[in-house]
């Protein structure tokens, strides 16, 4: 075990559009140990059951869920109630949790629950979100939850991955825009959980010290 008293920050991670908990640990495991051995990570299924092809058919067994369903513009979203109240449910069964990291669609709603989590439209049950870990990460774009979510700015500190082939990337840059106390990896590959070079290596151990801090001083 790690030193006397000492918590590693509980994180809730959320996976992507029509993949599952056990992918996201998949390719979470490319990075490093030394990485891994400072968090506490949780990884849930979403609530929906996968609703059609999934695009990582035949790179990762299924089954694969979904968070929520939306048009193609990805303006209006259907089951997005349901989706806050389970993500909810899951925080008080296994939390107290620290902070959230999502990837794709689950990165999407990382970013915008701390925003909405203030609004008092999500997590209202559970303590307040303190940082969140985005890749390939954007906002979402219908006006209901938009202006919920950043019309103040994302206080928690937040560390951001952007893909230099990523199509999400110009959307990632946006979500930039609404973050404080945003730390950026960028990497050269697209929409994908990359494994850390040397230099990406180095921001995540500064940003695992900075949320670490945090918790000291919140005891």
């Amino acid at each position: 075990m790690g030193s006397e008293g000492a918590r590693k920050p509980r994180i809730l991670c959320l996976h992507g559009f029509r993949t599952s908990a056990e992918i996201l640990k998949t390719q979470i495991h490319k990075w490093p140990q030394s990485v891994l051995d400072n968090f506490d990570l949780v990884f849930v299924d979403a609530p929906f059951p996968c609703q059609g092809k999934s695009d990582v058919e035949g790179i990762f067994d299924p089954p694969y869920y979904e968070w929520f369903q939306f048009n193609k513009e990805f303006t209006e979203y259907t089951n997005f109630d349901e989706c806050l109240k389970y993500i909810e449910e899951c925080m008080i069964k296994h939390g107290p949790f620290d902070g959230l990291l999502g990837f794709s669609q689950g990165a999407i709603l990382s970013a915008a629950l701390p925003g909405l989590q203030e609004k008092g439209m999500a997590l209202t049950k559970v303590p307040k979100v303190k940082f969140i870990i985005i890749v390939g990460g954007a906002k979402f774009r219908s006006a209901s939850v938009a202006d919920k979510a950043y019309s103040s700015p994302i206080a928690c500190p937040s560390l951001h991955f952007l893909g230099e082939t990523d199509f999400l990337k110009k959307y990632g840059l946006e979500l930039l825009e609404s973050c404080v106390e945003a730390v950026v990896i960028h990497h050269p590959k697209g929409h994908t959980i990359p494994r850390l070079d040397d230099k990406g290596l180095k921001t995540m151990m500064d940003f695992i010290e900075k949320i670490k801090e945090i918790g000291e001083n919140k005891k």
